[in-house]
């Protein structure tokens, strides 16, 4: 599918719409009751006088799914937020408002072309964990396994697919108004929300991502996750085995249990730099809710947000890391070029080289435990933004992800960075031959674009060679602190002749007084004194215009 038809290009065409969305009901009226009903909500909280962190909470729930996920995103950033109201949002990931019972068994009935009977002995009333897309409840099979029911919440998709759809439209209109320095690129941003959101709300690619991730992990003795039920699973329902575990958190219980907290750590870094890495196939939400300890193995929960990575990118995360590991701002320059999705031949190099420096300063020259990852990889795709060199949205959903796994791992492993493992992961698993290939393929990227740089060189120079033959060739030149070169060396020749004329003036002057050539007057030869006058305001005149050339400078 293209992407234009993923984003849904004839969904709206404003504000207020004016053509209706066939999959989800879009119109013009539904824009306007959401926005009105949007707008409703916010004034009954008075967020214009001050907004509390419990306040804030209860008015991203009362907002709606869609906003819940920004706050859950919003919980994460702890740059932008007080450390108070991120620990409150943070509730919003496991606190939604659950769904009653019969709406729990309404959206199931709608599920399946048989009596839900038929398929479940039991399931639980209490839900096992509420978020804003869905909420998950312990059930029992007919055939006697116990499942774990993923039942997404009546109508999420519709109202993420509205407020999705009034943000784009926003966003359109705030690109009017909006300079290019000063505009970020809020569509591109819509956008990835919008294709974030498709993913989400079809649990069928969950159910895929639970299978793909079991076979990537297969030779792993510590990380599992549930097994789905495909013929069980549907857009909106996802059956999978149920599993009962340590939260990854409950610190105080893993070391009652005889567990090693330090190891659970390690090894939970070190697969998911071979998630990164090696798979390109990565857990983009990583908090202590999604994980458990069962028998001895880290269990990821819910696979519903899920990243990739090309061979290339995995390739350009490895030398950036290494670069960071060696204080290498070169090595970090080239890691964030080869990410870039845009054009890079007119990045100012020797500025983006400055830039790295300084973020090397601040975060590099610091032991790796003491290695903020978070500020670290903002500073890093903000500089990146301000230099243009636009990264993939691959890149900010790892750059998420390593900040919430940082958070997870730190209660675990405490003095040590998530940087300072993916960096032994890569020395560890890299063999003398592997290091040697890499190497060759550096080589020889680097050799294919030193030969390119060679070729066009030698294009520009016979083409100036012929311009030159033909009379046709002109020279520009740049010099620093000036604006206009062949400006300022005009100036400089006027006055250079000046100062000989005036010279010339007082000398021949001179001699004519001395001469006593006539006429004279009051005992000077008149040519003399002419002379001399005019030798003088010639004089004056440069040395104005010395002063306010100066002054001129001095001004801008």
């Amino acid at each position: 599918m293209s992407r234009e038809s993923l984003l849904g290009e004839s969904q709206t065409i404003g504000l207020f719409g004016g053509r209706r969305d066939d999959e989800y009901a879009l119109s013009r009226g539904s824009r306007l009751a959401r926005i009105g009903e949007i707008l409703q909500i916010v004034r009954r909280y008075d967020i214009f006088h001050g907004l509390t962190p419990k306040g804030l909470r209860r008015m991203l729930e009362e907002l709606g799914p869609t906003f819940v996920k920004a706050g859950q995103i919003l919980s994460m950033r702890s740059e932008i937020l007080p450390e108070g109201f991120t620990r409150e949002l943070g509730r919003l990931r496991t606190e939604v408002q659950p769904m009653d019972r019969d709406a729990v068994l309404a959206a199931l009935r709608a599920e399946y072309d048989r009596p839900i009977e038929e398929i479940f002995d039991a399931i639980d009333d209490r839900p096992l964990g509420s978020a804003s897309v869905a909420q998950v409840h312990k059930a029992r099979l007919v055939t006697g396994e116990l499942v774990a029911v993923k039942v997404q919440r009546p109508h999420v998709q519709e109202i993420m697919a509205q407020d999705i759809s009034i943000m784009r439209s926003l966003a359109r209109y705030a690109s009017r108004f909006m300079g290019d320095e000063q505009f970020v690129d809020l569509q591109s941003v819509v956008d990835e929300l919008w294709q974030s959101f498709r993913e989400e709300t079809d649990f069928l690619v969950e159910a895929r991502s639970l299978e793909e991730f079991r076979r990537n992990n297969a030779g792993c003795a510590f990380i599992d996750c549930p097994k789905p039920y495909p013929a069980l699973c549907t857009r909106h329902v996802v059956v999978m085995d149920y599993v009962e575990g340590i939260p990854i958190n409950d610190t105080a219980r893993l070391v009652a249990e005889g567990y090693d907290l330090a190891e659970i750590g390690t090894k939970l870094a070190d697969n998911y730099t071979s998630q990164m890495l090696d798979d390109g196939f990565f857990h983009a939400d990583p908090h202590p809710g999604n994980l458990v300890i069962v028998g001895g193995k880290i269990v990821y929960l819910d696979l519903g947000i899920m990243g990739r990575l090309s061979s290339h990118d995995r390739s350009a995360m490895g030398t950036m890391v290494s670069a960071v590991a060696r204080c290498d701002s070169p090595g970090l320059a080239e890691g964030l070029m080869r990410f870039s999705v845009s054009d890079t031949s007119d990045v100012d190099q020797a500025h983006l080289l400055a830039d790295l420096d300084a973020i090397v300063a601040d975060y590099g020259l610091a032991d790796l435990s003491d290695l903020d990852v978070g500020a670290f990889m903002n500073s890093l795709i903000s500089m990146a933004q301000k230099d243009g060199i636009e990264l993939p949205s691959s890149v900010t959903m790892l750059a998420r992800s390593l900040v919430t796994l940082e958070g997870t791992v730190h209660d675990l492993l405490p003095d040590v960075s998530i940087v300072e493992i993916i960096h032994a992961h890569l020395r560890a698993h890299s063999t003398a031959s592997e290091l040697a290939a890499r190497e060759g393929k550096r080589l020889a990227r680097e050799s294919v674009a030193a030969t390119h740089g060679l070729l066009g060189a030698a294009q520009e120079a016979g083409l100036a060679m012929r311009m030159l033959t033909r009379g046709q060739l002109r020279v520009n030149l740049d010099l620093a602190g000036t604006e206009d070169p062949l400006e300022d060396l005009s100036r400089i020749a006027n006055r250079m002749t000046m100062s000989v004329i005036i010279a010339g003036l007082f000398i021949g002057s001179s001699v004519v007084y001395y001469a006593r050539i006539k006429p004279v007057i009051f005992g000077i030869p008149i040519i003399g004194f002419l002379g001399y006058l005019a030798a003088f305001v010639l004089c004056v005149w440069v040395a104005q215009d010395i002063i306010r050339e100066s002054r001129r400078r001095r001004r801008r």
